[in-house]
């Protein structure tokens, strides 16, 4: 299994630009994806181990979301406000999909797996709630991962999206000189 590392900005940015039309390809959403996330799933920023790679056509091979690097008993949060339409169990492994609030008709949904659900369809969420944490078992990564997924009804969208530009390319802090203000002796 083949396994990229996204470890610096100009591929994680490249990740989150639309690919090429092809003849082929599933059409566009008829709704651009608003950012409204106001955090990362998981952490402060997480790697991306594999991201966003959409099919060719609809049915055709792909990576219909991105694998964010956390460990098992990381708190997954929601990255929106929305409410819960799944908690359970799919294939073994736990999902929590999230309707979110505001974003059209049909509205997007984000999904997160391997996940321990702590929360039960219907349940309204704010920003930042905790849905779950993740489960070491399960995933498609080579490590523990979470996937983290993005729908417009059938059609998979760049989950990445979702984060506004400060959030997905904020570095590292620097401190910078503060004028007027004398060094300590």
């Amino acid at each position: 299994m083949r396994t990229k590392r996204w470890a610096f900005l100009p591929a994680l940015t490249l990740a989150v630009l639309p690919p090429p039309a092809r003849a082929d390809a599933p059409p566009p959403p008829s709704d651009p994806v608003p950012a409204i996330a106001h955090a990362w799933p998981v952490g402060s920023h997480p790697m991306v181990l594999r991201g966003w790679e959409p099919p060719a056509t609809l049915y055709g091979p792909g990576h219909r979301g991105v694998d964010l690097a956390a460990p098992a008993g990381t708190p997954v949060r929601a990255v929106a406000a929305g409410r819960v339409t799944f908690s359970g169990r799919v294939a073994g492994q736990g999902v929590v999909s999230v309707e979110l609030a505001g974003t059209g008709d049909p509205p997007l949904r984000t999904t997160y797996e391997p996940v321990r659900p702590s929360v039960e369809k219907g349940d309204e969420l704010e920003p930042g709630d905790v849905v779950g944490t993740v489960e070491a078992t399960g995933g498609h990564c080579t490590v523990t991962c979470l996937h983290w997924g993005l729908l417009r009804k059938e059609t998979y969208l760049n989950p990445l999206s979702l984060l506004p530009p400060w959030l997905l390319h904020r570095g590292p802090s620097r401190l910078l000189p503060v004028l007027g203000v004398p060094l300590p002796r």
